[in-house]
C-alpha cells in the first residue's frame, strides 16, 4: 500500500469554502457521543462538528466512535452553532476550560478542513477568550498557516504534531515526514502559538529501533516541547487489526495507553543531560498539559504536581510554576461541587489527588481543571509510576485488572 497522499490546495485556493452540513437523516444514524459536538476529555474539552478522515490509521481513536468508515469530512453544524454549543456549555467557563479542536473524527489541517479549523479559532478569539486551544494534526501545515495561526490575540494556541516514524503501510498510511515536515514549519514560524511534538503512539516492534529513537530526538530540537506516549490498544481497534490481518502489538487490551517500562527507560536514558542541568531531560514531558503548560509558560491545568513520579523529569522552572499553583481545594467546598455533579459519596483529598466515587469521567475533567488539582475515580485507581497507563509491560502488573470505561483519552 503507497503512502496516504492528499492533493494540498494553498490556503488562497479555497478561501472560506466550508463542508456541507450532514442531514440530519445521516446526523441520526452517528453514535450519540459523536452527534453531540462537545464532549470532555482530559486535555480539554472538545469540539467536533467536522466528521470524517480519509487517512486510515489503524489505530485510530475513530474505532471507538464507530466511525472509521466515514473518509469524506462533513460538517454537523456551521461553525457559529459549535462554537456557541461549546462556549454554552455546563462544563465551559471562560478563560480555565481547556478546548481541544478536531481531535476525534477529523484531521485539522485537511484542506477541507482547515477553514473550520481557521474559522472556529477565529470566533473564539474574537470572543476574547484566553482559553489554551490544542490543534492537534499530522498532515500539512505551510507557511501560509502559521501567519493565520500567529494573528489569533487572545486564545493560547498551541499545535500539537503527531509523528511516529513508523513504517508500516498497513498500520499507518501516512508518511511520518509529512508530519516531520509540519513541524520543522511550525517552529521556524511560530510567535504567538507554540508547537509541541507529539511523539506516539511508540509500539514495540514498530517504531522502537535506536534508529526510531535518534530521529524522534533530532526532531524534537524543532518543538516547543515533547510528549511521548504509547498505543490506546482497545477491543474495538484490536478487532480491526484481526479484521485486516495486521500484527498485533500487545496480546491484550487495555483501557490506558499501553507504554511499557523499559521502552519509557530506553526514552529517558537517550533524553537525559547532566544532572545539574536546569532540565535534566530537556522540554520532554509524560503528559499533554504539561508540555502544552510548559510551552505556554504556565502551570500545568491538569494539576500533575502531585504526582511526583510523573514530575521527576521536568524542567526545574516548569517545576516551581506548578508548585507555586497547586493547592487542594477545601474539603467541604469539594465535597459540596462532587455532589452537584453526581457523587455518590464524599471525596477524600490526598497528597496526590481528590478522590471520589461515583462519578463520571466528564465531571471528574470538570473538577480537575477547575482546581488544578488531579480528580480521580476511586473505582478506577492510578497506580504508583503508572499513572493514567496500562499495567502492560510493568513489573508486578495486575492481570485481569483492565476495564473499559472511556477515560484518559488526549
Amino acid at each position: 500500500m503507497a503512502k496516504t497522499e492528499i492533493a494540498a490546495a494553498p490556503l488562497s485556493a479555497f478561501g472560506r469554502k466550508f463542508l456541507p452540513l450532514m442531514t440530519s437523516a445521516r446526523i441520526a444514524v452517528l453514535q450519540p457521543n459523536l452527534a453531540d459536538v462537545v464532549e470532555y476529555r482530559k486535555s480539554g474539552l472538545s469540539l467536533n462538528h467536522v466528521v470524517g478522515c480519509p487517512l486510515e490509521c489503524s489505530y485510530c481513536i475513530r474505532h471507538l466512535y464507530k466511525n472509521f468508515e466515514i473518509k469524506v469530512p462533513r460538517a454537523l453544524m456551521s461553525d457559529e452553532e459549535a462554537v456557541a454549543a461549546l462556549t454554552g456549555h455546563q462544563y465551559f467557563r471562560p478563560h480555565v476550560t481547556p478546548i481541544q479542536l478536531f481531535n476525534k473524527a477529523t484531521d485539522p489541517m485537511l484542506p477541507v478542513v482547515k477553514p473550520h479549523t481557521f474559522n472556529t479559532l477565529r470566533l473564539l478569539d474574537e470572543r476574547g477568550l484566553t482559553n489554551h486551544v490544542l490543534v492537534i494534526t499530522r498532515w500539512r501545515v505551510e507557511e501560509e498557516d502559521c501567519a493565520i495561526l500567529n494573528s489569533f490575540k487572545n486564545i493560547k494556541v498551541t499545535v500539537l504534531v503527531t509523528y511516529s516514524g513508523i513504517q508500516h503501510t498497513g498500520i499507518e498510511p501516512v508518511d511520518s515526514n509529512i508530519a516531520a515536515t509540519s513541524l520543522k514549519t511550525l517552529y521556524a514560524n511560530a510567535k504567538s502559538y507554540r508547537t509541541i511534538l507529539y511523539w506516539r503512539p511508540i509500539v514495540p516492534g514498530l517504531n522502537d529501533t535506536d534508529k526510531h529513537l535518534a530521529a524522534a530526538k533530532a526532531l524534537s530540537e524543532h518543538a516547543h516541547a515533547t510528549v511521548f506516549t504509547g498505543l490506546f490498544f482497545r477491543d474495538e481497534i484490536a478487532a480491526y487489526y484481526e479484521e485486516e490481518g495486521l500484527p498485533s502489538p500487545y496480546d491484550s487490551t487495555a483501557r490506558r495507553k499501553i507504554m511499557p517500562e523499559q521502552m519509557e527507560e530506553r526514552i529517558l536514558a537517550l533524553f537525559r543531560r547532566s544532572a545539574d542541568s536546569e532540565e535534566p531531560w530537556g522540554p520532554l514531558f509524560r503528559k499533554t498539559s504539561c508540555g502544552v503548560a510548559y510551552a505556554q509558560g504556565l502551570a500545568d491545568y491538569n494539576g500533575h504536581f502531585g504526582i511526583k513520579e510523573l514530575c521527576d523529569i521536568c524542567p526545574k522552572r516548569q517545576l516551581g510554576l506548578c508548585a507555586a499553583a497547586w493547592n487542594a481545594p477545601a474539603k467541604a467546598d469539594a465535597d459540596k461541587l462532587a455532589a452537584e455533579l453526581g457523587a455518590t459519596g464524599p471525596v477524600e483529598i490526598t497528597e496526590r489527588a481528590i478522590i471520589t466515587e461515583g462519578l463520571a469521567e466528564q465531571p471528574r475533567y470538570f473538577m480537575q481543571h477547575g482546581y488544578g488539582f488531579q480528580v480521580h475515580s476511586r473505582e478506577h485507581p492510578h497506580r504508583e509510576r503508572r499513572h493514567g497507563r496500562a499495567e502492560i509491560g510493568w513489573q508486578g502488573q495486575q492481570e485481569g485488572t483492565t476495564d473499559h470505561e472511556p477515560a484518559d483519552l488526549a
